[in-house]
């Protein structure tokens, strides 16, 4: 298991280079997610084992564009960092990084007179924190699913040669998905995998859902 302990993160704050300056915080649109309360808690609500998977599932998408609005700029598309910023993949899933984390969502953090992160807390709120933070920790270990790129490439070519996809694709997706790991500890990972498996519902436009899925996930991971 890969991890990067809060210290690391901390001491490599000072090392970012990019400032958002004069860049405003877009707004998230939260809808469908459970309202958390007014009171800022200290451990993300949002994951699977304790929200279930379709809240989950429901908080990774908001997280993601969350993170590609207001993030992405400086920590990374895919949160793959360049080097200028910590790497947030590997902050822990537990309740110490989510402490780290909400701290700076809500008041960001200053350089030398600079702003390199603005504060978003008030701005966008608890539910978008949390949803962001659901995106961040269930981005896949590359190593893990480099092991089962072959495997998704063939499943990949197979649904777009039938045009459809039998419960046993299903299935075994399912299973590949499981066997992906994080980054940051978090159970489950939102892979090419587990979201190509959701997709198939025996129809044909699932089945064509779920190849695009596919391609996107494997052209990513190059």
């Amino acid at each position: 298991m890969k991890t990067f302990t809060l210290g690391a993160l901390v001491l490599a704050l000072p090392v970012v280079a990019l400032a958002h300056g004069n860049v405003a915080p877009q707004a998230v649109d939260t809808a469908g997610l459970p309202a958390v309360g007014e009171e800022w808690l200290t451990e993300n609500p949002y994951r699977v084992e304790e929200a279930g998977e379709e809240v989950w599932s429901k908080a990774v998408e908001i997280g993601s564009s969350g993170y590609n609005q207001n993030c992405a700029r400086c920590h990374g598309l895919e949160v793959i960092s360049g080097g200028l910023a910590p790497d947030l993949r590997f902050l822990e899933a537990e309740e110490y990084g989510d402490e780290w984390f909400i701290e700076r969502f809500r008041t960001g953090y200053t350089q030398n007179g600079t702003t390199k992160m603005p504060a978003f807390g008030e701005l966008l709120g608890q539910e978008a924190a949390w949803a962001i933070r659901t995106y961040i920790e269930t981005r896949p270990d590359d190593d893990s699913a480099a092991e089962y790129a072959d495997e998704l490439k063939a499943i990949r070519d197979q649904i777009v040669e039938d045009g459809t996809a039998d419960d046993a694709t299903k299935e075994r997706l399912t299973e590949i998905a499981e066997n992906i790991e994080t980054m940051s500890g978090a159970p489950v990972a939102d892979s090419a995998a587990s979201r190509a498996a959701a997709l198939l519902d025996g129809t044909e436009h699932g089945a064509q859902k779920a190849a695009e899925a596919l391609t996107i996930g494997l052209s990513a991971a190059h």
